[in-house]
């Protein structure tokens, strides 16, 4: 499998750098943002396969960050990170098309897990959006 291109939101500076190293070891090009806000430049800068994102963020929460980004691309595939308190912010983002959503803290190996199958999604939905239909003589 290719090299996946990931995008780390989070508001938090020693949760997102902590994670964005744990990730790096674990072969993946990650670039992190620490506000919706940046994460949507570079989202329009730069192809990303796979972003994770945090709802709980000042400025532009997850779940508008969500949205935005359907606009922008929309078949980069979001896994929002949630605290236990808001399971139902996670539920909420499904609805607006994110991947999935993990609760904070997360096990590194489980998040990798969702990360691999939300850019295994993503090639399919890119290989299918370039298929073009065939043309039949009748």
């Amino acid at each position: 499998m290719k090299i996946i291109s990931l995008l780390l939101v989070d508001d938090e500076d020693d949760f997102r750098t902590t994670l964005a190293n744990r990730l790096k070891k674990r072969n993946l090009d990650v670039t992190d943002a620490a506000s919706g806000e940046e994460a949507l430049e570079l989202i329009g800068k730069k192809s990303f396969d796979v972003a994770i994102v945090d709802i709980k963020m000042p400025g532009i929460d997850g779940i508008e960050t969500l949205r935005r980004i359907r606009k922008i691309d929309p078949l980069l595939e979001v896994i929002l990170l949630t605290g236990h308190a808001s399971v139902e912010a996670g539920v909420e983002g499904m609805k607006y098309g994110a991947y999935d959503y993990i609760i904070k803290p997360c096990n590194v190996n489980d998040l990798l897990i969702k990360v691999e199958d939300a850019c295994r999604r993503r090639m399919i939905e890119k290989e299918h959006a370039q298929e073009k239909p065939e043309c039949s003589k009748s």
